[in-house]
């Protein structure tokens, strides 16, 4: 009489491995499809496609949907962004804002990567459904508005800055015009264009 264990064996077929794929570069790949579409108007199907892996091996190496832009957001932050906070290095705090805003128009019109910001376009097309990603979103642009606040106060202190300028409102102010360039950037505006909307910002600077 046959073993029934050799029997069980002898029909046990090997599971097939799942699909081989880079995933710094596939990674790389949702950051452009968050960036180009925005959370809401990126769908499953397009990051299969762009990622070229099916849904299993999206979920199994990054979680859902929502953990993939989280991921591709810290990607974007520390990468094509990073700009956004070594610009606080600057001597004087017109400095840190006229980098800033110039590195923004060559950014956001760079042929090489989607236009305009990944933060202010994801949470414009963020819905109801997505209310998660938007305070996260939202949380983000805070932060930075705070880090120009702390940098005018520091301003301030150094004599660089007038002692009457209101650092919060000039933090704001400074983060609309760079929202601003990022929403006419998507819309197609030049690099010319951004410059001359930065100039225009500059030439508002408090002075004594």
């Amino acid at each position: 009489m046959a073993d029934i264990n050799d029997n069980t064996k002898s029909i046990t077929k090997p599971r097939g491995r799942p699909q081989a794929f880079n995933q710094e570069d596939a990674l790389e790949a949702a950051l452009n499809v968050f960036w180009s579409r925005g959370y809401e108007g990126t769908s499953m199907a397009e990051l299969t496609e762009a990622l070229g892996i099916n849904k299993p091996s999206i979920y199994a190496a990054f979680g859902n949907k929502e953990e993939l832009f989280r991921q591709a957001l810290a990607r974007y932050v520390a990468g094509p962004a990073a700009f956004v906070t070594e610009v606080k290095n600057q001597v004087t705090a017109r400095q840190v804002v006229e980098s800033f805003l110039l590195q923004a128009a060559d950014f956001f019109s760079n042929k090489n990567t989607p236009s305009g910001c990944m933060i202010v376009q994801a949470a414009l097309t963020c819905g109801r459904g997505s209310t998660v990603v938007q305070q996260e979103l939202m949380a983000y642009r805070k932060r930075y508005e705070e880090s120009f606040i702390a940098r005018f106060e520091l301003a301030k202190i150094q004599g660089d800055l007038p002692q009457q300028v209101n650092s919060q409102q000039l933090a704001k102010y400074v983060a609309t015009i760079h929202q601003g360039m990022s929403v006419q950037a998507s819309s197609g505006a030049t690099r010319e264009e951004l410059l001359a909307i930065a100039d225009m910002a500059l030439k508002n600077w408090p002075t004594n």
